[in-house]
């Protein structure tokens, strides 16, 4: 399987209701995750693996080695818990703006 079929497969996981979600903003941002393969190939082989897990302008990545047994598992396991931290990251995020306000001179 190659690494970018992978990462759609889990992208799709999300968007489908595959996963538990918690919270309203974790089954909003749902739609919005993307995970990309940063890797410069695309063998679960491969030297270094290195997946994205992103939603609008937050990120994480995650780097692997190929010889982590059930990597593609790891990989799934790894993408949902950067999405759930990447939501709980936006939804503090959104709340502070919602308190700054630009007052006139």
């Amino acid at each position: 399987m190659k690494i970018s079929d992978l990462c759609k497969l889990i992208e799709e996981s999300f968007r489908s209701g595959k996963y538990p979600l918690s919270s309203e903003t974790e089954k909003r941002l749902s739609s919005f995750v993307k995970i990309i393969n940063k890797s410069h190939s695309e063998d679960l082989k491969g030297d270094n693996i290195i997946i994205e897990t992103r939603i609008e302008e937050f990120f994480v990545l995650n780097n692997y080695i190929p010889s982590i047994s059930h990597l593609p598992g790891i990989i799934e396991m790894d993408s949902l818990d950067s999405f759930k931290m990447l939501s709980r990251r936006v939804e503090r995020s959104s709340a502070n703006a919602e308190h700054i306000s630009i007052k006139p001179k």
